[in-house]
């Protein structure tokens, strides 16, 4: 791990998703750097944070508290849960950000190609906004979270997983390395002012088949991954619960799982970071409890 500069024990770093999942790995590890770290957070009940760091409450409808909450804010680490509202709420933060005299902000991104799908869509239009400001700012850009693979956790426990990706290659990344990443940009006290972007994937892509293959040998029982239709596969995920605008939001991924698009590989995250990146075998053993039945 980069160690801190004395500069960077000085700085404040303002965390904006500091509970979610690149966010909460990213707030863990800037607590050992001893910095003055705030999670900006919409909800003053959200769950309790590392020692060393403070909550400031946000409320995206009231431009005034971002603002407040930016005071004094040396960077920021920009994230966002994928929601119809993310646009505008990312928006307002970086321009909250530039107010406040935030010098550099580091965006939790997507990789992928131009393109209408949510939220590769929504990303785009944050970025290009980000780039018309006058700020130093950091783009990762990762490929689909290895955590994607949660959802398939009580199918593949009731023997009923399957989707539409084919045999189509993803090239699957953990949130841990990317959290790392962010920490590396956030310190960086050698070029604050510069705006660029990385690209960040795990060590190789996989198929889900190939996926199902590692599971059958970590369950010791055959997983299967059934191939469906997009209407069958559409009707199953808002059977299972889920609203009509995530469930369109995991068929425009599989689509993309299918056609290859993000099965390239980078070496980004060992650049920057020093280690390799996490393989999809490392977080199914980590997380193999999830997958079994009963």
């Amino acid at each position: 791990m980069t160690k801190p500069s004395s500069l960077s024990r000085q700085l404040r770093i303002a965390v904006a998703g500091a509970t979610g999942r690149v966010g909460g790995s990213l707030v863990s590890l800037l607590t050992a750097d001893t910095l003055d770290i705030v999670a900006l957070t919409r909800n003053s009940d959200s769950p309790r944070l590392p020692a060393g760091t403070r909550a400031a409450t946000v409320d995206f409808d009231d431009p005034s508290t971002l603002f407040e909450a930016l005071q004094g804010a040396d960077r920021l680490f920009l994230a966002h849960g994928t929601s119809d509202r993310q646009v505008a709420n990312e928006i307002s933060m970086i321009d909250a950000a530039v107010a406040a005299g935030v010098s550099h902000i580091v965006k939790l991104s997507a990789l992928g190609p131009p393109t209408q799908l949510h939220p590769f869509d929504w990303h785009m239009k944050i970025e290009a906004h980000l780039a018309k400001q006058d700020i130093g700012f950091t783009v990762l850009r990762p490929t689909c979270f290895v955590d994607v693979l949660s959802r398939a956790a009580e199918p593949v426990a009731s023997d009923a997983w399957g989707g539409t990706a084919g045999d189509g290659l993803v090239n699957l990344i953990d949130t841990r390395d990317v959290a790392e990443v962010a920490r590396v940009a956030l310190l960086d006290d050698r070029y604050p002012s510069s705006q660029r972007a990385y690209h960040l994937t795990g060590p190789g892509a996989v198929s889900m088949p190939e996926v199902a293959d590692e599971l059958s040998h970590l369950l010791g029982r055959t997983v299967s991954y059934r191939q469906r239709s997009i209407d069958d596969h559409r009707e199953f995920l808002i059977r299972s619960g889920l609203s009509e605008m995530v469930a369109d939001l995991l068929l425009g991924l599989e689509r993309i799982f299918r056609q290859n698009v993000l099965s390239e590989t980078t070496s980004s995250v060992t650049d920057l970071t020093g280690k390799k990146s996490r393989p999809v075998t490392s977080w199914l053993n980590d997380n193999i409890g999830r997958f079994k039945s009963g």
